[in-house]
């Protein structure tokens, strides 16, 4: 299999078959599984893998395959539904920013220390440089998030729409169930560098499982098969 010259370096340091080291990988981000379930699992399969390698695999590899969606993401709309979701890191709660377009699309995520107007104009800042200007933006009834658009709002000559209401902001919060889904099994995260990544891994897949990924023309590969696709 041809690689990517960032994913090429990383695989050839962990001294594993690549399908090995991908199919755990993606079954960790795919599915609600500890990272005990996987060393039985691949135990069953006849191979003897570490549950804490899996865990070295993963944060290895993740950040390379991320980078690589990136640049075969499909476009977004312009009409977003942000919203933030606990998340626990070493014992205490931190916050997942996540927004959606209107047909349920994966606008963006940024995972932060604080629920204030900082982190939440860091996370529109990070969504719109990564995929364009919004018309509409749809929050609860954060002051923080309102005050971080209306800050950003500010420094623009055509505003953004902003719309709060909780009704509209179901979407988004169905989509985070998607994410603690998977999260769930792993007990919380050690440091915020490994929830950072790991986070990333979930939402990478769950972008894929949407089809928000770049496909050649006229093929329909499985989620798996695009997500095998980005180290090569």
């Amino acid at each position: 299999m041809k690689m990517l010259n960032p994913a090429a370096k990383v695989l050839k340091r962990l001294h594993y078959p690549l399908e090995v080291i991908l199919r755990c990988v993606r079954w960790y981000v795919a599915y609600p599984l500890s990272l005990r379930h996987l060393e039985e699992m691949m135990a069953e399969r006849g191979i003897a893998v570490d549950h804490s390698t899996v865990h070295r695999w993963a944060l290895k590899l993740l950040p390379v395959l991320e980078k690589a969606f990136r640049r075969r993401k499909r476009p977004v709309g312009k009409s977003w539904r942000m919203d933030e979701t606990y998340i626990r890191v070493k014992g205490d709660w931190k916050y997942l920013y996540r927004a959606v377009d209107k047909d349920g699309n994966t606008i963006d995520f940024l995972l932060r220390a604080h629920r204030d107007k900082t982190a939440a104009r860091r996370y529109f800042e990070k969504s719109i440089a990564r995929n364009g200007v919004p018309e509409t933006v749809t929050i609860d009834k954060s002051g923080a998030n309102l005050a971080a658009l209306e800050a950003i709002n500010a420094d623009r000559e055509t505003h953004i729409k902003i719309r709060q209401s909780k009704y509209l902001n179901n979407l988004v919060e169905q989509d985070h169930r998607a994410i603690k889904r998977r999260t769930r099994p792993m007990l919380g995260f050690k440091n915020f560098r490994c929830a950072r990544i790991l986070l990333a891994g979930i939402e990478l897949m769950h972008m894929i499982a949407k089809g928000q990924m770049e496909c050649a023309r006229g093929t329909h590969p499985s989620a798996a098969d695009q997500f095998y696709d980005l180290a090569s």
